[in-house]
């Protein structure tokens, strides 16, 4: 059943400026338990860092991590966003054409008000999912 972004995100997304270093990024994501957060200047969206980018445009490239900020490692603009009356629907489809496992969640022309993920849309699917079971679970640590 379609419902709108609004209904499934995760509303506290966690956001660092384009200055920040990848090491703060990667200490304040193991802090707050997330995968990605979102790189925001003068409270717009400026780009998205996952973990992966960290590794791949960060660490695999011998950047230190104390000195590269994560504007230089963030996938840059233009970045795909979705707003939070857009239907569930069309986020799977703009997940599926890009490529991507998360999307921010953007109001009033670029202000960021969540992150909707595969897993949130897949609860949203079906509860009983494997993948939904996978995001309901607590990490392993």
């Amino acid at each position: 059943m379609t419902q709108r972004v609004r209904d499934v995100m995760s509303p506290a997304a966690v956001a660092v400026e384009p200055m920040t270093t990848v090491a703060r990024a990667a200490r304040l994501m193991r802090e707050e338990d997330v995968g990605d957060v979102l790189v925001t200047y003068d409270r717009d969206l400026f780009g998205v860092l996952t973990d992966r980018d960290i590794v791949l445009r960060g660490v695999a490239d011998g950047r230190d991590p104390d000195d590269t900020t994560v504007g230089s490692v963030c996938a840059p603009p233009p970045v795909v966003t979705l707003e939070p009356d857009d239907s569930t629907d069309h986020a799977a489809e703009l997940m599926r054409r890009h490529a991507v496992r998360r999307l921010p969640v953007v109001e009033h022309g670029g202000v960021p008000a969540g992150v909707v993920t595969l897993g949130d849309l897949a609860a949203t699917d079906d509860p009983r999912s494997a993948l939904a079971d996978l995001s309901e679970a607590p990490p392993d640590h």
